[in-house]
């Protein structure tokens, strides 16, 4: 039976969608991702959901197509973005694309997925460019506030996955060597590895906290430069790929 990610994801958004990941995470992703654009080429999302991201990186790129689950999502998606963007909404597994792309962005989807590895391994062998970039960005099981949600029982360890998570469609959480395992095991060139945003505090928190004057742009800045100290502490983890043989 096939997953409806109309009802998975849209009747489910209202209690796991923050403010943190749009305005806080969203442009730090973006921020670690810059230095290695191939900003002259084309770029591929998968997973636009309802376009936050895609309207950050349609600033950037003037070729940007994107491949999406749910078709609800589209719509919304289509309101937020010029009309150049090329949407298609289909399965990532059935989808068939007319060319190659010099980026691919891959941002908090792959911990959807049945099977993620078949999904990293099409990027690898069919939809990425020889001179290509894959970004590939999941939540991070060891961010701190995981870790203490562990401590105070709420979870019962690092990497499982929630009852939300699990009514919002995850089937895993990632660590960094498991995220690189699964790159390696679809046969990607793993060329950079960090995190993105120091983390201590679940994402409701921060959303409370963004709603007062109490957290200033600096010390997000310095939040998101911790995290490249301790990128096993941070709120994502984020592998920069190349492609690799088949």
């Amino acid at each position: 039976m096939k997953r409806d990610y109309n009802k998975e994801i849209i009747d489910n958004e209202r209690e796991y969608a923050y403010s943190f990941d749009f305005d806080v995470m969203h442009p730090f992703m973006l921020k670690s991702f810059e230095p290695f654009f191939n900003k002259n080429g084309s770029l591929l999302e998968l997973g636009c959901f309802k376009g936050d991201f895609t309207k950050r990186i349609v600033e950037i790129f003037d070729d940007v197509t994107c491949v999406e689950a749910s078709s609800e999502a589209i719509d919304e998606a289509k309101q937020k973005v010029s009309s150049n963007v090329k949407f298609i909404n289909a399965l990532f597994e059935d989808v068939a694309l007319d060319k190659k792309y010099d980026n691919i962005v891959l941002t908090h989807v792959l911990e959807h997925l049945d099977d993620p590895v078949r999904v990293l391994k099409r990027i690898n062998d069919e939809w990425l460019s020889d001179n290509g970039r894959f970004f590939l960005v999941t939540p991070n099981a060891m961010a701190p506030s995981r870790q203490i949600a562990v401590k105070m029982g709420l979870i019962t360890h690092n990497s499982a996955v929630t009852p939300a998570e699990e009514k919002h469609g995850h089937r895993i959480t990632y660590t960094l060597d498991t995220l690189e395992r699964d790159a390696k095991a679809a046969g990607l060139k793993v060329v950079h590895r960090s995190g993105i945003f120091f983390k201590a505090l679940a994402n409701f928190q921060w959303d409370r906290l963004l709603a007062t004057d109490i957290i200033s742009t600096e010390y997000l800045n310095g939040c998101y430069e911790l995290g490249q100290h301790y990128p096993e502490l941070c709120s994502s983890i984020f592998l920069m790929c190349e492609k690799g043989n088949k």
